[in-house]
């Protein structure tokens, strides 16, 4: 918004409005202080989640929700009353610690209470909310634009998920894996009835019992991830996020009015594009709920990658042909063109939305056995918010060098990641979380990896009822 700009990126606002200086189209938001602003939050929840991962595994997901959307109402409030610079990214870095915790613990909150029938489908109502929001952040936007303090009004809005995410966790119950963690068995065996509205749970509730009771075995369990049985697990919460981040689809949402702007739109048509794009990102993120469950993780992995891919080759194309690498295009920018960009944006997004964007939280969260869970979730949100933060921080520098071809560049990524699934991810569809640790025992590239020395072994393991459970162990 001109306003914002003015007050605090007056350098910007001068490029931006008053056509001062002489720079091209590509380079014209190219100011590190205003990335900065961007990029602060995501650096601030890559170090907030690390400490999140204790919080939740110690005083279960709940109150690390809590504590998630407290830090968020108080970052919405500083900068929605931002007078300075100072202010203005301190609140950013308070909304960073916020997702941080809410980042690590959400997704386990919802892989540990779904049945595992429809886990793919409730998990992705994780990413259905971030769209969502998404979606109402640029309304917001549009709406308040043309507004004296609409900026005020935009950055302040933050405050109302924060408070419906405080609400709704207070009265939220704490997962039976947790309940079992904090050795509150009895209260984790009537929440599992509770949640599953049968009385007979035993098989899944003993399951869960030796699960935990070997993740306690586990002292340390950051040190214990990085073992070599664990390995497949670890390359996915490393790789998923890393490419999740490198198929450029951050660029599109968090920079789209400025993305739009660049490539010849004015101010409100920049905005009403970025109202369209975040909504075909909600719809999508529908079609990825009703078909995870159904064709399998692996299938919209794929399918996804290669529609991104597609839409990236026409994006750079007309971004070439109209702008080259001078960055003044050579006519005013015609209806087919802008239609056509637009359109191959959408169906970019769209692609994401139903696949790399949802299963980025869900594969990771689900993968992960007990007692490494809260340190892998810790490793897929600091591996996500590391990246983000990179890419958030470089994209105007690269942009403004790189021209066009900086599409080329998310193109390389988006085969290779690709490339990569077809080639290492084995289907986890439909498969109970504390049985997952069998996929990889069978697939062929990670089964060298994860043969345990106890496979073939009984172990009795005594409960605190005097129940003894005979059970193979994982």
């Amino acid at each position: 918004m001109p306003t914002f700009l003015e007050k605090f990126f007056p350098k910007v606002y001068r490029k931006e409005e008053l056509n001062v200086g002489s720079t091209n189209q590509y380079c014209k938001f190219n100011d590190p202080i205003l990335t900065l602003f961007t990029s602060s939050l995501y650096l601030a929840a890559l170090l907030a989640s690390i400490v999140a991962s204790r919080v939740t595994r110690t005083c279960g997901r709940r109150l690390s929700m809590l504590l998630g959307g407290g830090l968020f109402l108080i970052g919405s409030m500083v900068n929605g009353f931002a007078h300075n610079r100072a202010m203005l990214i301190g609140g950013r870095i308070l909304l960073g610690f916020g997702i941080g915790f809410a980042n690590q613990s959400a997704p386990l909150y919802l892989s540990e209470m779904a049945p595992y029938k429809y886990r793919g489908a409730l998990n992705i109502c994780f990413q259905l909310s971030i769209t969502v929001g998404i979606l109402a952040a640029y309304a917001l936007n549009y709406f308040t634009a043309s507004h004296k303090n609409g900026w005020r009004i935009s950055l302040g809005g933050a405050a109302v998920p924060a408070l419906i995410f405080i609400i709704g966790s207070l009265f939220l119950p704490d997962t039976p894996n947790s309940l079992i963690e904090r050795d509150r068995k009895e209260e984790a065996k009537t929440r599992l009835r509770e949640i599953r509205g049968v009385h007979d749970v035993d098989e899944e509730f003993n399951d869960l019992v030796v699960a935990s009771i070997e993740s306690k075995k586990i002292k340390n369990p950051w040190i214990n991830l990085f073992k070599r049985k664990y390995r497949p697990q670890l390359m996915f919460v490393i790789l998923i996020p890393f490419f999740q981040q490198f198929t450029g689809m951050n660029v599109f949402m968090f920079y789209s009015p400025v993305l739009f702007k660049t490539i010849g739109f004015e101010n409100n048509a920049s905005l009403i594009s970025s109202v369209a794009t975040g909504g075909v990102n909600s719809v999508a993120t529908f079609v990825s709920i009703l078909s995870a469950d159904r064709f399998g993780r692996k299938a919209l992995f794929i399918e996804g990658g290669v529609q991104m891919l597609v839409c990236q080759i026409i994006i750079t194309y007309c971004i070439a042909t109209k702008f080259g690498l001078s960055g003044h295009p050579a006519e005013e920018l015609s209806k087919p063109f802008a239609t056509s960009v637009v359109i191959a944006i959408c169906v970019y997004i769209a692609g994401f939305a139903w696949s790399w964007g949802p299963l980025g939280w869900l594969v990771p969260s689900e993968i992960l056995p007990l007692e490494v869970r809260s340190a892998g979730q810790s490793v897929n949100v600091c591996v996500n918010m590391f990246f983000t933060f990179v890419i958030a921080q470089i994209f105007t520098m690269m942009l403004c060098h790189l021209r066009y071809l900086l599409f080329v560049f998310f193109a390389f990524f988006v085969f290779v990641m690709t490339c990569f699934i077809i080639i290492y991810f084995p289907e986890t569809k439909g498969i109970p979380i504390e049985e997952m640790a069998d996929i990889w025992k069978a697939h062929p590239r990670w089964k060298k990896f994860v043969t345990d020395e106890n496979d073939n072994k009984d172990a009795k393991v005594e409960m605190s009822e005097g129940i003894t459970i005979v059970k193979d162990l994982p």
